[in-house]
């Protein structure tokens, strides 16, 4: 046990009255969580643990401070909502008095593969589970980097504080309020610990544009011949899934950044959906589920097994392992330059093609459109696919402009001659609720053919909606598929439900016709 002095964390105003527990072995955690009732042990060993009325996040209870620091270099115009300083500070004072009265577990570690861009953080939290949580999730120090340890950028997570609307100036009880001049986030009201490591992310996409770094929310893995591939999406899509190829070595599944020398993973673990795998689906994420493991929302059988199809405390259910719980994984967290870019869509409307290669143009035209539906469970409130547009395919997590982010995508794009694609992993031969959810094997055999050169060697076609170029065949694949039109019974309903989407593309692309090339604006839909 690692029990710290009173002062260790004066520097930052928390005084309290219980013990102060720094960077706890991963076993050490677990029994704390048990013994406190925070959690129970499933079967496969993983801590099952509750995240209550916050089963994923709280997109309104976001807030930035708005100073001078951040009133021209942040996108007030989009997901950031503006925070009074003075009412930050409130908050703040909230949280130091919380925490004067418990127990605290802190995690010291760092996010950033590459050594020459590391940046040392600081979480502090109320919770042994959510101290697990980063201890999975964040990349661990050796002993002695913990001996002159200073945090570039601190996390306040006091959970189970609910804040005053009122007073406090939130959404809601529940409160994530970052302050980019402070270097700080105050969470407050939400378990829900994605929410701890979306505010580093956020952090870390304000401030590496400025060292050079193009920060991504994506998911990456390296072949035998040393080919980085990116996966872009939102949560639901397919990241985690699709890069935790047996055949490739995963670099990491969410938040990567891209350099001068090439692709680094933020992070030291994975963070999975978990609905509905099985063994067979998904076999490097269902056996990296053990002991360590934090299991967030699923439900468990008499005998502790987990019920992977059991959506009926959310679809959200999460799992968190460490990297090396996956057998052929890339624990340097770095590859080279990528030689292909994969954009996944899960598309509620199916009128998207299963996988159609870009121009440059296209590429950047789908980048800043961020088009998928949001799957059920990841925010509150969501039960089903919504259509939504999130550029970057990571909109609330970006503090600049998305010209800014996607300036320098293609810029790399195009100095590395890269190849982009773009994928729909939601439903084909009709929308949601009348047709299929696009099978994951197909999907990675498009991928695996992609990967490969065997689409570039099979030829192209395009299709007529988007302009984008389809494979005329893919081994593995019915060929009648790669066409959306050719899935649905009714080609009417078909020529309809394409025009409502384009009608969606143009209308959410108008907020960003005046900050692109005439030849970007140019490569939306065609139809």
């Amino acid at each position: 046990m690692v029990v710290m002095a009173k002062s260790f964390l004066s520097d930052i105003g928390i005084e309290t009255r219980g013990e102060i527990f720094r960077n706890l072995p991963m076993a050490e955690l677990v029994e704390r969580a048990v013994k406190l009732g925070e959690g129970i042990l499933a079967s496969n060993g993983g801590l099952v643990v509750r995240t209550g009325k916050c089963s994923g996040r709280s997109p309104k209870a976001k807030f930035t401070v708005r100073e001078p620091l951040t009133e021209e270099s942040v996108w007030w115009a989009g997901p950031n909502q503006a925070f009074s300083p003075e009412a930050f500070d409130r908050v703040h004072e909230k949280v130091l008095a919380h925490f004067r009265e418990r127990d605290i577990y802190v995690f010291d570690g760092f996010v950033i593969a590459d050594p020459k861009l590391r940046m040392p953080v600081r979480i502090v939290c109320e919770k042994a589970w959510h101290a697990l949580f980063s201890h999975t999730q964040f990349r661990r120090p050796l002993p002695y980097e913990l001996e002159d340890f200073h945090p570039e950028f601190t996390v306040l997570n006091a959970c189970d504080l609910l804040l005053d609307p009122k007073e406090d100036g939130t959404d809601s009880d529940v409160g994530v309020l970052i302050s980019f001049s402070k270097k700080l986030v105050l969470i407050a009201g939400s378990q829900y610990a994605g929410e701890t490591k979306k505010s580093v992310f956020t952090y870390l996409n304000y401030i590496l544009p400025e060292k050079g770094v193009l920060p991504m929310h994506c998911s990456a893995n390296i072949g035998e011949s040393g080919d980085t591939a990116l996966f872009f999406g939102l949560s639901g899509t397919g990241k985690t899934s699709l890069s935790a190829d047996p055949e490739r070595r995963l670099i990491g599944d969410d938040e990567h950044g891209w350099g001068d020398d090439g692709v680094f993973n933020f992070e030291g673990g994975c963070y999975a959906k978990l609905i509905r795998i099985t063994p067979e689906t998904e076999p490097q994420i269902y056996f990296a589920l053990r002991f360590g493991s934090v299991l967030e929302n699923l439900v468990v059988d008499e005998e502790r097994n987990p019920l992977y199809f059991d959506a009926s405390i959310t679809e959200n259910t999460r799992g968190t392992y460490p990297l090396e719980h996956i057998p052929n994984v890339e624990l340097s967290g770095i590859g080279g330059h990528p030689k292909n870019i994969f954009f996944l869509a899960a598309d509620a409307f199916a009128i998207l093609p299963p996988i159609a290669k870009l121009t440059p143009a296209q590429a950047s035209y789908q980048f800043i459109s961020g088009y998928t539906a949001k799957v059920a469970g990841t925010e509150r409130g969501v039960t089903e696919p919504q259509v939504t547009f999130s550029a970057c395919f990571g909109l609330p997590f970006l503090p600049r402009h998305p010209g800014v982010y996607a300036s320098m995508l293609a810029e790399r794009v195009s100095k590395h001659n890269c190849s982009v694609w773009l994928v729909n992993t939601g439903w084909s031969g009709g929308p949601y609720r009348v047709g299929e959810r696009m099978p994951i094997h197909l999907t990675r055999s498009l991928l695996k053919a992609a990967l490969f050169g065997v689409l570039e060697r099979a030829g192209f076609e395009p299709e007529p909606v988007f302009g984008l170029m389809v494979p005329k065949e893919c081994p593995g694949v019915p060929t009648e598929i790669l066409m959306p039109r050719n899935t649905w019974k009714d080609k009417d309903a078909y020529d309809s439900k394409a025009r409502e989407l384009v009608g969606l593309f143009h209308k959410n692309f108008e907020q960003y016709k005046d900050s692109v090339s005439k030849e970007v604006l140019s490569a939306g839909p065609i139809l």
